[in-house]
């Protein structure tokens, strides 16, 4: 297993542009009341960051990993929510929806379906039917199916990353350890959201929201460099 160090000191560098675009957005903070395209952009900033922290590993990588194209491909979805979400006043809410149900399913297809771990998917499908059934009197008309399918896709895909981590059996590594909080910390996020859009406002709602979206984004790409950990690993035995 790749020690923590070494991630630090190989990783480390390619995430500096990422905490320098995160600190921006919060630096700025710029009002949600007045959207504009500079604030799309100061928003999405630090994902932009992780698509170049992924294709800093190389072109081929991505090809030949498809996991780690996947998870480039749901930070592409990602950030295109983002933008619409600049704009969910104007109604453009279940379009970021929309993008992010998209994610949810490439970031699930990259974790994959092994092992299964039907106890942790069980346990996911109750937290998921709680919260559903916590905000199903909240919500009305196409949101009433729309939400329902959009907590189905991230509590599957929590499953498949909560099910990557075999603690019990010594069967992780710290990258399935990263999609797995990563996981954990966007269903915090957008839980926060929909208790704000829909139930009753949440005090420090926005930094919630962003705060947990921003780390679980940034883990969940981490997450992705697995496959380039075992091609270092093959190649010094």
């Amino acid at each position: 297993m790749v020690s923590p160090v070494t991630v630090v000191k190989s990783e480390g560098p390619k995430l500096v542009p990422f905490f320098k675009a995160t600190c921006v957005y919060f630096v700025l903070w710029l009002p949600t009341s007045s959207p504009s395209w500079f604030s799309a952009l100061i928003k999405c900033l630090p994902i932009f960051c992780l698509w170049v922290f992924l294709l800093a590993h190389g072109i081929n990588f991505l090809v030949s990993h498809r996991s780690a194209s996947r998870i480039l491909a749901g930070l592409i979805f990602s950030a295109v929510g983002d933008a619409f979400l600049i704009w969910q006043e104007q109604g453009y809410f279940i379009h970021g929806l929309l993008m992010f149900a998209i994610t949810h399913i490439l970031y699930s297809s990259a974790f994959g379906m092994k092992p299964l771990d039907l106890k942790a998917g069980l346990l996911m499908g109750l937290v998921s039917s709680s919260c559903y059934a916590f905000l199903y009197s909240y919500l009305s008309g196409p949101l009433t199916y729309l939400v329902a399918v959009y907590i189905a896709l991230i509590g599957f895909m929590g499953w498949r990353a909560v099910a990557g981590v075999q603690l019990c059996n010594d069967l992780w590594t710290w990258t399935k350890l990263s999609a797995c909080i990563g996981a954990m910390l966007f269903m915090v996020s957008d839980l926060t959201i929909a208790l704000n859009e829909f139930c009753f406002p949440v005090p420090y709602s926005r930094f919630i929201i962003m705060a947990t979206y921003y780390a679980a984004q940034m883990l969940i790409a981490l997450s992705a460099v697995e496959s380039r950990d075992e091609e270092d690993s093959r190649k010094r035995s």
